[in-house]
């Protein structure tokens, strides 16, 4: 027997053992959790399960005696370990059926690549009796939505692109109708969160800072979270109470109250106590930041990388516009193409070594110089696993920034983890240097 959930608690569950063994990251999640808060749908579980039907089924039955919404992602495509059609139809009892509209959206997807459906491609037509079908803009894998008892189960495929693009156009316009009829009485969720970015302090240092700006009982949720790119710190309220849905009148974001006036306090507390490590704030990135920083004040960019190997330059150019200010850059990754490409000098090299502050400098000297660019920014590492000296351990990196000014200086940094890690880190910190010299350059 099926019992009645709290209207507005959603679950997350992700399909694959990949998840499990570490093969693929979910990042569904992260999506589907705020994007539900933005429809004032708060999100109390998460699971992740392998591609076992009996496991699948486990869990949504689980998940449909505890949450309205559920939102199942992956195991739809076409080969045996895809299960969620067949688990699905288990917990509802309702038989899989090749369903017209199903079949006639895949096989027009896979026109558009010039092949036919196989036998196993087939199978992804398969829907539950009674389900509704979803369309995939993106993908062949249709995706469903069917009720169970007062849970509506929405599932999709696991690929970030097909999921999140299809929860937007397909599962969000299901919520807001039902929240909008409003046939019962329930409480209305109003999600306030609120989110910044810091570079430069541990998560530890992050918190020591910030923990006294709440006081016991606050019903604002702190967050602290660590990645390659900083720290980041989520404030977050929730409002409970009887009333109107929230996709009609209290969702995310929508008009002030007392709860979000005082997570703007806090935020803005705590941005004072970290700055100048905060560098943007909700989806914003160090790149796009300093994009807007060498727009403002009419210079340009170029860089000169040894050890991120090109990875800068890759986001730089992930912003719209940034041709308006970034002329380019070259991978030097020998030490010939130094001497030959940033006319850093053969002694230089032979004196210091190629992972050093001088070379660094001159690198920047010489991308500046040869691209004519107003800053010129620099980096030489060692990113591992192996390169490593007695003086040199793995994770050394020096990053160069030649100014205007005709000066060049070269900052030493010990980054740690795996070369990926490394080498995300080491870019942040290059873009967060001319980060730092954009805004002291700045007018007050």
């Amino acid at each position: 027997m099926i019992g009645k959930p709290p209207a507005s608690f959603a679950e997350i569950i992700a399909i694959g053992s990949e998840l499990l063994l570490g093969g693929r990251l979910d990042s569904n999640s992260l999506f589907l959790t705020e994007a539900l808060a933005r429809e004032g749908v708060e999100v109390r579980y998460k699971s992740v399960v392998g591609d076992a039907v009996r496991d699948i089924a486990r869990a949504i039955g689980t998940a449909a005696r505890r949450a309205r919404w559920i939102v199942v992602t992956g195991g739809l495509g076409p080969t045996s370990d895809d299960c969620t059609r067949e688990a699905v139809s288990f917990v509802t009892k309702r038989p899989l059926q090749v369903r017209a509209e199903a079949l006639r959206q895949m096989t027009e997807r896979l026109a558009t690549w010039n092949r036919v459906p196989n036998d196993a491609q087939l199978r992804q037509a398969l829907i539950p009796r009674g389900a509704l079908v979803l369309a995939n803009p993106v993908g062949s894998a249709p995706g469903f939505a069917v009720r169970h008892g007062q849970a509506l189960i929405a599932a999709l495929p696991g690929v970030p692109a097909e999921a999140q693009q299809m929860f937007e156009t397909s599962v969000v316009p299901l919520i807001r109708a039902k929240l909008k009829a409003g046939k019962e009485a329930r409480p209305a969720v109003r999600i306030i969160r609120r989110l910044f970015h810091t570079f430069g302090l541990p998560e530890s240092e992050v918190q020591a800072k910030i923990a006294h700006l709440l006081p016991p009982g606050s019903p604002i949720r702190l967050g602290i979270y660590a990645s390659p790119l900083g720290v980041s710190v989520s404030l977050t309220v929730i409002h409970e109470g009887r009333g109107r849905s929230p996709a009609s009148s209290s969702s995310i974001d929508r008009g002030r109250s007392v709860g979000e006036e005082a997570v703007e306090r806090t935020l803005g507390a705590m941005r004072d106590q970290l700055a100048p490590f905060v560098y943007a704030d909700e989806a914003d990135t160090m790149e796009s930041v300093v994009g807007r920083l060498l727009s403002q004040q009419s210079l340009t960019l170029a860089v000169a990388e040894s050890c991120t190997g090109g990875l800068i330059g890759h986001r730089l150019t992930q912003v719209p516009g940034s041709s308006d200010y970034f002329e380019g850059g070259v991978i030097c990754y020998s030490n010939r193409m130094k001497q030959d490409w940033l006319a850093v000098p053969e002694p230089l090299l032979r004196q210091h070594g190629a992972v050093s502050a001088e070379v660094a400098a001159a690198m920047a000297r010489g991308i500046r110089a040869r691209s004519g660019a107003s800053l010129g920014l620099s980096i030489t590492g060692i990113a591992g696993p192996g390169g490593a000296t007695p003086g040199k351990p793995v994770g050394l990196v020096y990053i160069g920034l030649a100014t205007p000014d005709g000066q060049a200086q070269a900052k030493e940094f010990r980054f740690h983890g795996t070369r990926d890690m490394i080498k995300l880190r080491s870019s942040q910190a290059a873009l967060d240097r001319v980060r730092r010299w954009l805004l002291e350059r700045r007018p007050t």
